[in-house]
Parts: structure tokens; C-alpha cells; sequence
């Protein structure tokens, strides 16, 4: 089958920007909790939050949101790609199937039945 053939279906609940960030946060903390996921990436962002009590290099708060940004997205790349998909799909929502065109199904698909109910 083609890569095409082989799609999942997502429930897409909406939420936008703050969803997703959200969402990325579930994710580092599924992976930090996550055997398969090398101790020393899990240093990653335990020392961007470290980063918050030493002194500010800049001061505001901008970058220290663009240091725990950036570390959370290192440390999110630099993990095993299989076991951030496989989390990624848990939190989505992800259904696992087959998408098919109804336009290109073939007659070998189809089941031709009745439905009767069983009375009891």
C-alpha cells in the first residue's frame, strides 16, 4: 500500500495556540516519565527550569520564556522519534485505521447484508 493509503484519523478538538502548548507540555512530561527515553535527554529540561531560579542574563521575562521553549523543543527532537509519536497520538486522540477514498472503493469492500433485531 501507499503512504497515501496508510493515514490516521485525528479528532481535531480545537483549541488552537493554547492547546498546543498544552499539549507540548503534556507531552515533555509523558516522555520525562517515559523508561525508553535516555537519562541524560531528561537533563534537558530540568536545567531549563533551572534556568529560572539563577539570575537573569536579560532582564523580563522574555527570554526566559525562549530558553525553556527552546530547551523543551530540543529535548523533544533529540528523543526516540517512535516513542514521541506514539505519545503525541495517545494525546491527540489519534484513532489507528486505514483511510480509504469512498470514491475508489472496490466491489470486493462492500458486504451486501440485512439488519434484523433479535428480540429477547
Amino acid at each position: 500500500m501507499s503512504d497515501k493509503n496508510n493515514r490516521s484519523v485525528i479528532n481535531s478538538g480545537g483549541g488552537g495556540v493554547f492547546n498546543e502548548i498544552s499539549n507540548h507540555f503534556k507531552l515533555v512530561f509523558r516522555l520525562m516519565r517515559d523508561p525508553r527515553v535516555n537519562t541524560f535527554l531528561k537533563m534537558i529540561p530540568i536545567a531549563t527550569l533551572f534556568y529560572l531560579i539563577i539570575p537573569d542574563l536579560i532582564i523580563g521575562p522574555i527570554d526566559d520564556a525562549a530558553i525553556i521553549g527552546f530547551g523543551l523543543f530540543i529535548f523533544v527532537e533529540l528523543c526516540p522519534s517512535d516513542v514521541v509519536e506514539e505519545h503525541r497520538a495517545a494525546l491527540s486522540g489519534t484513532i489507528p485505521g486505514e483511510w480509504r477514498d469512498p470514491q475508489q472503493i472496490d466491489d470486493e469492500d462492500i458486504v451486501d447484508a440485512e439488519f434484523t433485531e433479535k428480540e429477547e
